[in-house]
């Protein structure tokens, strides 16, 4: 076997290290700095939309929670008179009737101001947009087509709708 002072190479390169390697090139090097400069560009865009969707989660929560407490508090003066109405039933079954009705225009005055007005009309034409035809009549002297009952008045317009009437419309002529 030969010594190490017979192979003079074996002393300055460790076991099985291949031949030098060549210095990069500038435009190598210009290249490698590149590519970490768009790495690190790449990382910090990331991040900085991981932060974004984070900020906007809390404040979907945030404008949730709000909005909730807002139609809650709109609500809280219909509960109270219903509260009232139980109260003072006196025994006539009209004041009952009556705490009742003025019970239901405050909600519907509720629903309104949120942007649900009542849609309960009756000799318009029918709007499959805002109507649900759950009926059809003979109805003489009236348009085919014309929403002669409204079963159930639909809630909102467009489409800022909770629900359609539910209606009854005239024949169409065969």
């Amino acid at each position: 076997m030969a010594s190490p002072a017979e192979h003079p190479k074996a002393q300055d390169e460790p076991f099985g290290a291949a031949e030098e390697t060549p210095e990069p090139s500038a435009s190598e090097r210009d290249s490698d700095a590149e590519l970490i400069r768009l790495e690190d560009r790449w990382r910090r865009a990331v991040a900085d939309l991981d932060n974004l969707r984070k900020r906007y989660a809390r404040e979907l929560d945030r404008e949730r929670n709000t909005e909730r407490s807002r139609v809650a508090g709109a609500w809280l003066p219909i509960v109270d008179d219903l509260e009232r109405a139980l109260a003072h039933d006196s025994g006539h079954p009209n004041a009952v009737i009556e705490g009742v009705r003025t019970i239901l225009n405050q909600a519907v005055k509720v629903l309104d101001q949120l942007g649900y007005a009542r849609d309960d009309q009756t000799g318009v034409p029918f709007d499959p947009q805002r109507h649900e035809v759950v009926g059809v009549m003979d109805v003489p002297n009236t348009a085919p087509g014309t929403v002669v009952e409204v079963l159930r008045p639909g809630y909102g317009e467009g489409g800022n709708q909770l629900r359609p009437a539910a209606v009854v419309v005239s024949r169409r002529e065969e």
